[in-house]
């Protein structure tokens, strides 16, 4: 497995692809993360369309909206403190505790 730079429950900045949207870029929370395959589900961001059978009598099928998987690299982390996203820094404190902050302002994230 491979180390990534977000975890779940992380509020992220697409940067590249679709959702970037150049001006205003899209932010949503991580909603989960494949180190294996090395992608993320962003929420709102690269929205697709699912073709769901009826597994049930009684339970409706039919074509869903839903998040697909994008890869960790289109996605940085979001400063609160510089209102953008940001590089991180992991640094060790004393107690052998590692945290993030941002590399330009030092919030930690």
């Amino acid at each position: 497995m491979s180390k990534m730079h977000i975890k779940t429950g992380d509020t992220v900045v697409v940067i590249s692809g679709a959702d970037s949207n150049g001006k205003e870029p899209h932010v949503g929370k991580v909603l989960g993360v494949s180190p294996k395959e090395g992608k993320c589900i962003v929420e709102g961001a690269h929205v697709v369309s699912k073709h769901v059978k009826a597994r049930r009598q009684g339970e409706t099928g039919g074509i869903i909206k839903t998040e697909g998987a994008i890869y960790a690299s289109k996605v940085m982390l979001y400063c609160p403190k510089c209102q953008k996203g940001r590089r991180v820094r992991i640094k060790t404190m004393p107690n052998g505790d590692k945290i993030r902050s941002c590399v330009k302002c030092g919030e930690t994230l």
